[in-house]
């Protein structure tokens, strides 16, 4: 199989998932208008990091081969490919100088249809030549499916979006929305449908820190009211807090953060604290203005007075965050943004107090002369309290030591998680089939699954993305329902373990690294043996746990089913077989030649490969491979059994290696295994 490199990014999974219906397009137009127009339109957007089709077909040129036709004529799958690489082909062939003008030369040998393809000369050796059409039959079509899409049981052409790392999900998604209304506008029988998306959760999170944010102002302000019964000194306290906050951004915006969820989280903790020292100055002038100073006076006074309190209280709110936004590893990657939102607002805040604060009052307060100050109903009862408590010393001192033991026996019986596990509108399925699995045997699965999941009364909506062997399912759920998505997936997870060959789970929220679980041990070491019996072993211990640990077990246990090809060395040598060839001559007629190495058919807007291959009928058939013509050095060909040993084997399905520091080992075999900690 064509291998395949990615890029894996801590971002998280895609913001969005949309289906597209057309009325006037085949499933293979359809394709190639995603993969041509709307990609393309969608990354122009800032900030947009990929856009990925899922279902549907690519167009190709199939050039089916006929097993018996070859091995008669003696061409393999190889001179076929090389034939068409050589000869279906549009190449530069210089300059030349006719009538005085300079004209450039083109040699033009690419067919303009598939029957033209169909009647290219191959040479076979000893001067021979075939048509191709002697040895395959040529369709323009498309490409076996290697991935599905479905829908209520119906296939579907979707497409996904994933922002670039730093840029802003909400952002990205808004302008993705505005370009897909505008390639509906221009094709008007094009329709977008949203089937998922993470950016109305993260909106729901913004509105709610900003409600958060904006009712600890409030409730600061009223009790600032409440006690100074002064509207002149509550509204400069009012003040203090966009004073405040305004910079923050700015500084936040110069550190390169964002608003996410912990730089919210942040800022919804400081909504009060912005106004403190603006409290403590403002409070103090009005004490000295009701002592019969003037305000402009009491300003200056009471700022020299209170100014190394402030100071000292700030800064002790510092030298408790700043220690969280310098943490090391990968911790302290996530809880940056959240320390240092934190530290910078509260600097602000005393920037603030300490320079704008005393200025405002000094010239918008009015001095009434002297006044008591500190009365009222609820200032007595504060100030009886304060009273008692320092005449029994003992009392909160006392009170102090119960409630930090109790917050030791909290911390020691409370469960701990990285991420809390929430209640939302999204859920996510993960299918494992047994390895071997082909694409139609896991969408059967992965429909059994769908269609239980359907049946529930609190999903929306569910949709499969289908590949080889695995399958993951998006379900959307209603809003309205009576249970929670945490309750929905255990009650529903007992019932997804019971579908054989196949390990079917939820999706973990915490990530589990990738695995979808919630946690995920990698072991390491240069001796596999031993690994596979460890992890076994840990695997059993594990499961002893009771109460704490769910469903252990290793991700690299089963093995992928192989046929096994060893080249009878001697015979090889005497005819000219090389190992590289038969590999060659293999892969091409089982599963075609990768895309880079593939002969090309020119359209007027693009190039699709000709893919060369067996038809799936024949590559059912242990015979058909064995009795694959291979090329010689002497220009003939044998059958592929002739020269080597074919047999069953099987193999793991994933090879993962660790990279150490040590010298005499820069790699080492890894085995993953994990568990799964109940919630």
């Amino acid at each position: 199989m064509e291998p395949r490199i990615t890029k894996v990014d801590i971002v998280g999974e895609p913001i969005g998932y949309f289906a597209v219906q057309a009325s006037d397009m085949t499933i293979e137009q359809l394709s190639w208008f995603i993969d041509d127009t709307v990609a393309k339109r969608l990354l122009s957007v800032e900030g947009m990091g990929n856009v990925s089709r899922n279902g549907g077909v690519d167009r190709e040129i199939r050039v089916t081969l006929d097993p018996a036709r070859m091995q008669a004529l003696g061409v393999t799958a190889s001179q076929i490919n090389a034939a068409l690489r050589q000869v279906n082909v549009n190449t530069a062939g210089g300059r030349a100088e006719i009538a005085g003008s300079r004209q450039s030369v083109r040699v033009l040998g690419n067919a303009d249809t598939a029957f033209d393809l169909s009647n290219t000369r191959i040479a076979i050796g000893g001067g021979r030549t075939i048509q191709l059409r002697d040895v395959a039959s040529v369709s323009d079509s498309y490409g076996e499916q290697r991935s599905i899409a479905k829908v209520r049981s119906k296939q579907a052409v979707t497409f996904s979006l994933e922002r670039a790392k730093g840029a802003s999900d909400v952002t990205v998604y808004d302008e993705a929305i505005k370009v897909l209304k505008q390639i509906e506008e221009q094709n008007p029988g094009v329709k977008f449908n949203k089937l998922f998306t993470s950016v109305d959760y993260t909106k729901a999170q913004y509105h709610s820190s900003l409600e958060a944010m904006i009712e600890g102002a409030v409730l600061a302000v009223i009790v600032v009211l409440i006690f100074l019964r002064d509207w002149r000194a509550t509204l400069i306290s009012a003040i203090a807090i966009p004073l405040s906050a305004i910079p923050t951004f700015w500084f936040m915006d110069l550190m390169g953060f964002n608003l996410n969820f912990l730089s919210l989280l942040a800022l919804g903790l400081v909504a009060g604290v912005l106004v403190d020292d603006a409290i403590v100055e403002i409070e103090n002038i009005v004490r000295h203005m009701r002592m019969g100073k003037s305000a402009y006076q009491a300003s200056i006074d009471a700022a020299d007075e209170i100014g190394l309190a402030v100071v000292a209280t700030t800064m002790s709110i510092v030298a408790v965050f700043l220690p969280v936004g310098l943490m090391p590893g990968i911790s302290g990657q996530f809880f940056k943004n959240f320390g240092f939102t934190v530290v910078v607002a509260v600097l602000t805040s005393l920037a603030v107090a300490r320079m704008i604060t005393p200025m405002i009052a000094a010239y918008f307060l009015k001095a009434k002369g002297q006044q008591t100050h500190g009365e009222g109903w609820l200032m007595d009862r504060y100030m009886g309290v304060l009273h008692w408590t320092l005449k029994h010393r003992w009392a909160p001192v006392l009170g102090g030591v119960v409630a930090f033991a109790v917050t030791i026996g909290l911390f020691m019986t409370i469960p701990q998680q990285f991420e809390p596990t929430i209640n939302t509108d999204f859920s996510r399925v993960t299918i494992e089939m047994v390895p071997g699995t082909t694409i139609k045997q896991t969408e059967a699965v992965a429909d059994r699954v769908a269609a239980l999941i359907n049946e529930q009364p609190e999903v929306e909506m569910a949709l499969e993305a289908i590949r080889e062997g695995n399958a993951r399912i998006f379900i959307t759920l209603k809003e309205d329902r009576e249970r929670t998505s945490i309750e929905f997936e255990r009650a529903l997870a007992p019932r997804l373990a019971q579908f054989p060959d196949a390990r079917v789970t939820f999706a973990s929220q915490s990530g589990g690294g990738g695995t979808g679980r919630d946690i995920s041990v990698m072991l390491t070491g240069s001796n596999p043996e031993l690994l596979a019996s460890t992890a076994a072993t840990l695997v059993e211990q594990m499961k002893t746990l009771r109460g704490l640990v769910v469903a252990p077990r290793v991700s690299a246990d089963m093995q992928r089913p192989e046929i096994l090809i060893k080249p009878r060395l001697d015979i090889a040598a005497s005819l000219g077989v090389t190992t590289a060839s038969l590999s060659q001559a293999i892969r091409i007629a089982t599963i075609g030649e990768i895309d880079q190495n593939s002969a090309k058919f020119s359209l007027s807007d693009r190039q699709i490969p000709i893919r060369v291959m067996l038809p799936e009928a024949s590559r059912r058939d242990l015979s058909t491979i064995a009795n694959l013509p291979v090329a010689t050095a002497a220009g003939g060909a044998v059958p592929l059994s002739r020269v080597a040993e074919i047999s069953f084997g099987s193999g793991p399905t994933t090879i993962q290696r660790a990279t150490t520091s040590s010298a005499a080992s820069s790699s080492a075999p890894t085995l993953p295994w994990e568990m799964t900690a109940s919630r």
